[in-house]
């Protein structure tokens, strides 16, 4: 089989993406991201801020405390890891 995208196998256009900030990055090739998303309140409707933190792959140490970058959903790297980081957007 070849390994372009057919009818039957799509590309990796279904991965996950989320936008957040660099909120640690004390372990190695790793940098903890947090994202805030916002959703109307089951019950009241009000619009609230959800904050969730990933844990991604970052091969070169880049991303530094503060940062906003871009993580993408990948296969389990290890216990927690399951994004990896696409690009800094902003240092």
């Amino acid at each position: 089989m070849s390994e372009t995208a057919t009818p039957e196998k799509p590309a990796r256009n279904l991965r996950k993406s989320r936008v957040g900030q660099v909120v640690s990055t004390t372990m190695q090739k790793t940098a903890v991201v947090e994202t805030v998303t916002r959703v109307p309140h089951a019950k009241f409707g009000k619009i609230i801020k959800q904050v969730k933190k990933f844990y991604a792959h970052d091969e070169e140490n880049k991303a530094q405390v503060g940062d906003t970058v871009r993580i993408e959903e990948t296969r389990p790297l290890s216990k927690l890891k399951r994004w990896r980081l696409v690009e800094v957007i902003k240092h």
